[in-house]
């Protein structure tokens, strides 16, 4: 253990983002000290381990397909570098949209393509011909990522990097900060619940739905707050061959697991996520109201279906504008963020991890620039706008 609990960066979230965070500083090059704090160490609570791990490429904004894109590079090698299986099968990820969301959705296909990802507009008679168990009656069209889209599973990946990093002179704390010290123009020191106190050169938000809280120990209002959402699982006796992920026009999504299948809605945007933070207690009302209607419309053969177990997990939901914060505080400079992905982190956190540690060695990125994602746009209220939020 560094003997004056003094680091060249301290990193505040053990689970995905801050592990991804402190693997790439170290394949920058970066030979500084390193610290992670986790307060959950068996991650019981994390929303990387409660994911349900999907990935893809259909976003509206180049920066968030890039992103993506890297996701799926780094799973196709994980294996070799980590000695780990993550789970990942390419089975594809198809969206779907009625009249209303049409254009929408070519318009994010063209953006896709052009950014080098396999995506492929359907027809409702295209979707027919390609997936003939699904009733299209009021579906006008459909992308299906062709290559790389999928799913993968979030709590091997995770375990396999935190594994390795143990070897790479990086230092793990079980605790949780309940102060963070600061002279208005840098960040100097966190403090622990048990008391102890670890100075740090640069400072890491990684703590997913309790990003918001975290910030405002420094005294910064980050609009990200947990978002409850609730996953089942169910069996079909009906098999459906090579099904990918698909999302319903009603925000349902489902998609294959092992012998069954697993699915969900996004959670509404006027949830009251400090309400939901610490609530772990499946909907099942939810399921019996919303999703099963839905999937049963939408898959006929669903409408004979035997729910399993379900568990809820929470999003890192920026309020502002559901998408990532990542990078410096313009004031508070060495105090950098990589939070608010709201529902697509765990498919991000590589390129993103990656990313800000460019940014802290480095003092920019060099790979994919994430200068949009900064925390500046908060404060001159300029939204960036991802039309493919699910």
């Amino acid at each position: 253990m560094n003997s004056e609990n003094q680091f060249d960066v301290v990193i505040i979230g053990g689970a995905i983002m801050g592990t991804c965070t402190a693997w790439f500083l170290r394949e920058e090059g970066f030979a500084g000290s390193i610290a992670i704090v986790e307060k959950d160490k068996s991650f019981a609570k994390a929303s990387t381990t409660l994911s349900a791990g999907g990935i893809r490429q259909q976003f509206s904004e180049v920066e968030n397909i890039r992103l993506s894109q890297f996701g799926i590079a780094f799973l196709r090698t994980f294996e070799d570098r980590f000695a780990t299986d993550p789970g990942y099968k390419e089975q594809g990820y198809l969206v779907l949209a009625g009249d209303e969301g049409a254009e929408t959705l070519a318009q994010n296909c063209a953006r896709q393509i052009e950014a080098g990802a396999s995506s492929l507009l359907l027809s409702a008679d295209g979707l027919r011909q390609k997936f003939p168990f699904l009733d299209t009656s009021d579906i006008a069209a459909g992308i299906i990522g062709l290559k790389g889209d999928g799913w993968f599973d979030p709590h091997s990946v995770l375990m396999a990097i935190r594994r390795l990093l143990r070897g790479r002179d990086v230092e793990f704390f079980d605790a949780e900060v309940v102060e963070i010290e600061n002279n208005m123009e840098k960040v100097t020191a966190v403090t622990l619940a048990d008391g102890r106190k670890i100075c740090c050169s640069k400072l890491v938000n990684a703590a997913g739905p309790a990003a918001g809280y975290i910030a405002s120990l420094a005294g910064i209002d980050l609009p990200v707050e947990p978002r409850k959402r609730t996953i089942f699982s169910f069996d079909c006796k009906t098999e459906i061959a090579a099904m990918p992920l698909i999302v319903d026009i009603s925000g349902v999504w489902v998609r294959p697991e092992g012998v069954g299948f697993i699915c969900g809605v996004s959670p509404p945007h006027d949830q009251d996520g400090e309400a939901n933070g610490q609530d772990f207690e499946p909907d099942y009302a939810l399921f019996d109201e919303i999703i099963w209607p839905a999937l049963a419309s939408r898959i006929p053969a669903y409408e004979a279906i035997k729910m399993g177990h379900a568990w809820v997990g929470h999003y890192e939901y920026n309020t502002f504008d559901q998408n990532a914060i990542v990078g410096p505080h313009p004031r508070l400079s060495n105090f950098y963020f990589i939070n608010g992905f709201s529902g697509h982190g765990i498919q991000q956190a590589p390129a993103a991890g990656r990313a800000l540690a460019e940014h802290i060695v480095h003092g920019g990125y060099k790979s994919i620039d994430c200068s949009r994602f900064s925390f500046d746009r908060l404060l001159r209220n300029e939204p960036f706008l991802e039309r493919g939020i699910i």
